[in-house]
């Protein structure tokens, strides 16, 4: 059995369609969780609750971890320290491994600028302190031989869920509702996205892979990073629309922040953005000779298949 632990999100779909090349044997774990496969069992659940918990993960091999909590610095720090332990001690309990599905905020300032699987946990932001405290959970469980797990690690990520990612609300979005794309802060630094389909079968290509086990991956991104006004170019000519676009300053980030709570909880996280970010995936690429998906193609593919729903 091969468990995900937060079924339906854009990320969690696209693993569990590539877990059905490895196993029949998938469990969708949600509130309300939904088939992907034609096999799939489904399994309600509140993951804040320490019991359902363990009954989620009772009789898995392999246990993934890619719930997303509500982007809230305050929702952060009360529910993703209990859940981490809690998915510990329930693999410890049933001899699961366990594949934790995570950002990079762990990783702050000027070290966003070449992130590896060395870079150092330096959180520079709240929400960041909370992915450090959960990343080192698992990382003590590890070094001392209780559990076997991977922490694979992803920027941001881009995919025809229009609302889970920012590059496709700030750019697409708005582009599609004959607007300006949007950017913040600083749209002439670099940042890299991963495009959810590589996420996803990367994810589950290292959950089958024994010897992938005990490290940290940084999931496959294409190496060549493009500024904010190079992913609207990219938008734009795909959608054949004007590249025009409007830039959404620090200052007015704060001020909007007021009365727009994303914005609000967005404004400490700007080391990402007014800055170059750079997510190097050589590891990943080299051990598995996997090519991720290039930006032009991804973007292409984006459009296409979205047009193809409206039509």
């Amino acid at each position: 059995m091969q468990t995900i632990l937060g079924a339906g999100g854009s990320i969690s779909i696209e693993l569990a369609k590539s877990l059905k090349y490895f196993t029949d044997d998938i469990r969708l774990v949600s509130r309300n969780p939904k088939k992907i496969n034609e096999t799939d069992q489904l399994f309600s659940a509140d993951l804040t609750d320490r019991d359902q918990v363990f009954k989620a993960v009772e009789g898995s091999e392999i246990v993934y971890l890619t719930i997303g909590f509500e982007y809230s610095t305050r929702v952060w720090q009360k529910q993703w320290p209990p859940l981490m332990q809690n998915v510990i001690d329930a693999c410890i309990s049933n001899n699961a491994k366990l594949v934790f599905f995570d950002n990079v905020y762990s990783i702050g300032s000027d070290f966003v600028k070449h992130i590896t699987e060395e870079s150092p946990i330096y959180p520079t932001s709240k929400k960041g302190e909370v992915r450090a405290q959960v990343d080192l959970m698992l990382l003590d469980q590890m070094k001392a031989g209780k559990i076997r797990a991977i922490i694979a690690r992803a920027p941001d990520f881009y995919g025809i869920d229009i609302n889970k990612s920012v590059l496709m609300s700030l750019i697409y979005k708005n582009l599609a509702a004959g607007k300006k794309a949007q950017w913040m802060f600083n749209a002439r630094t670099k940042h890299s996205y991963i495009y959810t389909p590589d996420a996803g079968k990367a994810t589950a290509l290292l959950g089958n892979t024994p010897d992938a086990y005990n490290q940290i991956w940084n999931l496959p991104t294409d190496r060549k990073s493009l500024t904010g006004e190079q992913w609207v170019n990219l938008f734009a000519k795909e959608m054949g629309k004007k590249n025009n676009y409007k830039l959404i300053s620090g200052g007015m980030v704060r001020i909007l922040g007021i009365f727009i709570p994303f914005l609000k909880e967005l404004f400490e996280m700007r080391y990402q953005f007014d800055r170059d970010y750079f997510f190097d995936s050589i590891k990943f690429e080299k051990y598995f000779k996997y090519q991720p998906t290039k930006y032009e193609a991804g973007v292409k593919e984006i459009v296409q298949q979205l047009a193809a729903k409206k039509s």
